[in-house]
C-alpha cells in the first residue's frame, strides 16, 4: 500500500523537509543502497576532483533561486540521517549523467531510467489527464505521498520519490484562495542532446517542487519560464476549475512551447513534440508513441486501457521490468474534481487513494 504521510505547517522549510526525512529515513536508505546509477556512476564520479566544478555550480544556482526549497533538501539528508551528497545526487540525476565522462551507451541507459506517458482530452463530455509513472525498478516500494500544509495555508499532495524534493512525478494543490482553485501538474522527462544542456542550471525537482505552491495556471507557467534550466522537461498543467490543460515543453536558455490539449486525445511520452530542439533519438517512446497512435481513445477506460497496453515485448506502454517499472497510474478527472492512483496495471482498476482536488483539505475519499 502507498503510504501517506501528512506534515506541516512547520515553523521553517528545514523543518519540513526534516520531518519527511524521519518519517521515511528506512525507506530513504534501502532505496540509496539498491541505487545502481548513484552507486556505480553517480557517487564515484562525486568523489573526484572533476566533479567539484558541476557541483559547486548546482548548488550554487539551485540555492540561490530556491533557498526555501535548498534547506528542505538539506533538512530530508539530515532527518533521514543519509549523506548531504547523495540525497543532492539523486536530485540531480538528470542535470549530472550527461557530464559524467562514462561510454555514451550507459549515459543512455542511465537517462532512460525514467521514463513516463501521458493521454490527455479536454472535450465538452471529458476532461482528463492519465499518467504512468515509470522509473527504474529500483525505485518499486521506495515512493511514498507526501500531504504538506505550509505556514500560508496552502495545502499539497505529491507523489514522492524517496529521498527527492516532492515532486519530480505529479501532485496537486490547493492554493487557499476563496475559490480554493486547484492546480495540478504530471511530469514527463524529455532527452535533449548534449549540447542542449546548460552546465549547472536550475535542476528539475526545484522546478517541481516550486510548482506545488502555484497559485494559478499563469503563476506555474511564470515559474516554469522564470528559471534557468539546465536540461529540458514536459510539464502537463492542470487547472480543474477551467477545464484547462497545457502541455509546456521546455528547454535551457530559457526556451519553451505551450500546447493547448483539446477535443483530440494528446499522448506524450519521452521526446519533445512541439519544442523544436535537438534530441536523443529514444526508441523506447518513439515505439510507444506509434503504439498509442493505433489505439482508441474515446474514454477514460479507453484511456487506461492505452497506458496498460502491453502488445509490444520490448517497449510497452505499461512496464514491468527488467529494467523499467510503472510504479503507479494516475487518474485526473477534471469534471469529477478527482485524483485517482491506480496500483497495477490501469485497465483493471485497483485504485489505492482518491483524492478531491476542490477541498481545502484535499480530502481522500477512497
Amino acid at each position: 500500500m502507498l503510504e501517506m504521510f501528512e506534515v506541516g505547517p512547520c515553523e521553517s522549510s528545514y523543518e519540513l523537509g526534516f520531518q519527511i526525512g524521519r518519517r521515511f529515513s528506512d525507506v530513504i536508505g534501502i532505496r540509496l543502497s539498491k541505487d545502481l546509477i548513484l552507486q556505480n556512476q553517480l557517487l564515484p564520479w562525486a568523489r573526484t576532483e572533476e566533479s567539484r566544478p558541476l557541483i559547486e555550480a548546482l548548488t550554487r544556482s539551485n540555492r540561490d533561486k530556491f533557498p526555501g526549497y535548498w534547506d528542505e533538501l538539506i533538512g530530508t539528508a539530515e532527518g533521514s540521517g543519509a549523506p548531504l551528497l547523495e540525497i543532492m545526487l539523486i536530485n540531480f540525476r538528470k542535470e549530472i549523467l550527461s557530464f559524467l565522462p562514462v561510454p555514451e551507451a550507459i549515459t543512455a541507459a542511465s537517462n532512460a531510467a525514467i521514463e513516463c506517458s501521458d493521454v490527455l482530452v479536454v472535450d465538452e463530455s471529458v476532461a482528463v489527464v492519465a499518467h504512468n509513472e515509470d522509473a527504474s525498478v529500483a525505485l518499486l516500494g521506495h515512493t511514498y505521498l507526501i500531504k504538506g500544509t505550509l505556514p500560508n495555508q496552502i495545502c499539497f499532495v505529491a507523489y514522492t520519490y524517496a529521498g527527492e524534493l516532492p515532486s519530480c512525478a505529479f501532485g496537486f494543490n490547493n492554493c487557499g484562495m476563496v475559490l480554493f482553485i486547484s492546480q495540478a501538474f504530471t511530469l514527463n522527462s524529455v532527452p535533449p542532446s548534449k549540447d542542449e544542456i546548460m552546465f549547472g542550471g536550475v535542476g528539475r525537482n526545484f522546478i517541481s517542487r516550486d510548482l506545488l505552491e502555484a497559485k494559478s495556471m499563469n503563476d506555474a507557467l511564470d515559474k516554469i519560464h522564470s528559471s534557468e534550466v539546465s536540461v529540458g522537461h514536459s510539464y502537463n498543467l492542470i487547472d480543474v476549475r477551467s477545464r484547462k490543460i497545457l502541455n509546456v515543453e521546455t528547454a535551457s536558455r530559457s526556451r519553451l512551447s505551450i500546447h493547448e490539449v483539446g477535443r483530440n486525445p494528446f499522448f506524450h511520452a519521452n521526446m519533445y513534440l512541439h519544442l523544436q530542439v535537438p534530441q536523443v533519438h529514444d526508441e523506447n517512446s518513439i515505439t510507444r508513441q506509434k503504439r498509442a497512435a493505433t489505439l482508441p481513445k474515446r474514454s477514460k477506460e479507453d484511456f487506461l486501457s492505452v497506458l496498460g497496453d502491453t502488445e509490444d515485448a520490448k517497449y510497452p506502454i505499461f512496464m514491468t521490468g527488467p529494467t523499467l517499472y510503472t510504479l503507479c497510474t494516475a487518474l485526473m478527472d477534471l469534471d469529477q474534481q478527482t485524483m485517482s492512483i491506480i496500483q497495477g496495471n490501469p485497465k483493471n482498476g485497483e485504485i489505492s487513494h482518491i483524492f478531491s482536488m476542490l477541498t481545502k483539505e484535499l480530502e481522500i475519499i477512497h
